[in-house]
């Protein structure tokens, strides 16, 4: 019963989102987990000690973790309630519509105004995007969207899967912490170490899925699903992040393209121009990525299920 409740809590989750997209920023728990972590970051960045960084993200995770049972139980009298109550908060865990979204957006600013798309940029990057030209802009776009597939999709569905609503909520909080503090600047490099880490540990498997899943993608969509294997390879490993590669490289090699963040890596080969069209092809690609995803992770979840009806019945 509480497999296949799991199931539907995911399955309509996913359905809000896509149709819905994200909460207004006064309600959405991941505007006010930022709040909440840049509260506790104001006192104990003075500390300049690792522990800091731990004790930031015990009392985060519990904070949110504690506020997300409450709602959940105080929503469980009714069956239909809590599975609304259960899928809006999962919602809110992932972006499937914004992410896809925005890549499109950045697509039709940099045909039509590419000053405005240097200004979007700037909001997605940490690099000077004012001096970017057009073959930037997409490498640009292209990075962000693959690269954001295993964080802001399928991690938090992986996790959704295994440990349920909580799983998933623990897990955005830890990939906030380390979006806000886990950075090797002077100021941050000590509060923001654990988050930094645990981030890195909690996307070793999605991200390495993702890519696998990328190369998978690629093959149903024709593109070159063997230079994506090879190019995961060969390029996951160049950023400094362990894991944002995968999905990078994987899609690099698909798309036939080099994604490049000057001054730090080059992912892929120059086999053909960057052009806003790999644009609209690297979003098809992310797409089925995500319904690969979902697909699978329901048939595994099926079969697991009928595995435990059936252990109970032979017991």
């Amino acid at each position: 019963m509480y497999l296949q409740l799991t199931l539907s809590i995911i399955i309509i989750a996913i359905i809000i989102d896509v149709i819905f997209g994200e909460l207004p920023a006064k309600i959405h728990p991941v505007v006010w987990m930022g709040k909440v972590i840049d509260f506790f970051r104001e006192y104990l960045i003075n500390y300049r000690s690792k522990i800091s960084g731990i004790i930031l993200t015990f009392m985060a995770v519990m904070i949110f973790t504690l506020a997300t049972y409450v709602l959940l139980r105080l929503s469980a009298f009714n069956y239909i309630l809590y599975i609304l109550v259960s899928s809006i908060i999962l919602s809110t865990t992932f972006a499937i519509k914004v992410l896809l979204g925005s890549a499109e957006n950045m697509k039709n600013d940099i045909d039509n105004n590419i000053e405005k798309a240097r200004q979007s940029m700037s909001y997605l990057v940490s690099r000077n995007t004012m001096e970017l030209n057009e073959e930037d802009l997409v490498s640009a776009t292209i990075e962000t969207l693959t690269e954001n597939i295993t964080d802001s999709i399928i991690a938090p569905l992986f996790y959704a899967f295994i440990f349920g609503v909580l799983g998933a909520v623990v897990y955005r909080v830890i990939n906030t912490l380390d979006a806000m503090v886990g950075y090797k600047t002077p100021e941050k490099i000590k509060i923001g170490w654990f988050p930094a880490k645990l981030d890195d540990v909690l996307n070793f498997i999605p991200a390495r899925i993702t890519g696998v899943l990328i190369v998978i993608a690629a093959a149903f969509l024709r593109l070159n699903w063997g230079n994506a294997y090879k190019i995961m390879r060969r390029d996951a490993r160049k950023p400094d992040s362990p894991n944002s590669g995968f999905s990078m490289a994987a899609a690099a090699g698909a798309l036939d393209i080099k994604l490049e963040k000057i001054g730090y890596y080059e992912i892929g080969d120059e086999l053909s121009p960057l052009t806003t069209d790999k644009i609209t092809e690297a979003v098809l690609l992310s797409k089925l990525t995500v319904l690969l995803f979902i697909l699978v992770a329901c048939i595994l979840f099926g079969v697991f299920t009928v595995l435990i009806c059936y252990s109970f019945i032979c017991l």
